[in-house]
């Protein structure tokens, strides 16, 4: 198959609406989140034992819920074989199953492990959403309990989500810097709202991917019954729908642009001037790295010990 296409973008930015009309092309398959992508990095490192890797495989709900079974996966693995091929073949199955020749990932946890995706997939394109942070903002502290599975580093004020906004732009503006433009297409949420055909033909010519008009039909066509946070997908695109400067007080205004003006500035964003406490700003942002690290360290030993296995019973042959 061809390298895939992965999707980056911070959390509530716009790309699952990029995903659903991307995913409508006959040259492509992105699946709902993934997930498992580091789970699977971490139990496995370099190469696989492949009946050990396929044992994991079985014990994934995602996977699943894809309809990809463990025999569909086992057919493309085989023994040593890199990590980063191995978890490749379970995307590669899913999209030989809906009869496509490319497949894609949209996660946006994983602009936390760009250089562990870079790693596994070398040959990779990327196509980076970037959306006005505090407008990010807005959708995901408004978000409903139990959307997200909340760690030590889930943001719970707009300081705290000005600080991964930051991070995770920045991580993935240095890729797209170290890969090259042939292999990262950088789009902004406000366009694609604005001219969302226009800006999805330029996203098909870069992954040269087919591009066709019914790829924008795709309001009531999702089935969004079980994601309240996903409801206007049953609308088409429409801009304006979050406004920080109708809707966020001045004062999470102000703590945002604290933390993170210096890159909205950098991006041609409206920033308030005022908002300029540097000391401020490193110590959110000092504060909020460490959290993640915490996280991320805590996560990777759990996922790596038998722990895992004993929390996640195999789900099927």
């Amino acid at each position: 198959m061809s390298p895939p296409l992965i999707l980056l973008g911070v959390s509530r930015s716009g790309t699952t609406l990029l995903r659903v009309v991307l995913d409508r092309s006959p040259g492509l398959a992105i699946p709902d989140e993934s997930f498992f992508v580091p789970l699977l990095a971490r139990r496995h490192g370099k190469s696989i034992d492949a009946a050990r890797f396929l044992d994991d495989v079985a014990r994934i709900p995602t996977i699943r819920d894809w309809g990809v079974s463990v025999a569909d996966v086992a057919s493309r693995v085989h023994q040593r074989m890199p990590t980063g091929e191995a978890v490749a073949a379970i995307f590669e199955a899913y999209a030989v199953a809906v009869g496509k020749p490319r497949w894609g990932d949209k996660t946006p946890m994983y602009m936390r492990h760009l250089p562990l995706v870079e790693e596994l997939f070398p040959a990779a394109q990327y196509v980076h959403l970037i959306r006005d942070g505090r407008d990010a903002a807005l959708s995901f502290l408004q978000m409903p309990e139990g959307t997200f599975t909340r760690t030590w580093a889930h943001p719970e004020s707009p300081s705290q989500f000005a600080c991964l906004w930051r991070k995770e732009v920045r991580a993935a503006r240095a890729l797209g810097r170290r890969v090259g433009a042939a292999r990262y297409h950088e789009v902004r949420y406000e366009e694609l709202v604005a001219d969302t055909g226009a800006v999805v033909e330029r996203i098909c010519a870069f992954a040269e991917i087919p591009y066709e008009a019914e790829m924008l039909a795709y309001a009531g066509a999702v089935d969004v019954s079980a994601k309240p946070h996903q409801q206007r997908l049953l609308t088409p695109p429409t801009a304006g729908v979050r406004s920080w400067r109708a809707d966020m007080p001045a004062e999470d205004v102000a703590e945002f642009d604290t933390v993170a003006g210096d890159l909205l500035a950098e991006l041609g964003y409206e920033v308030n001037s005022d908002a300029t406490s540097r000391f401020g700003a490193r110590l959110a942002r000092g504060w909020y790295d460490a959290r993640l690290v915490a996280w991320n360290a805590a996560a990777s030993v759990v996922q790596r010990s038998p722990l895992w296995r004993r929390r996640h019973p195999r789900l099927s042959a």
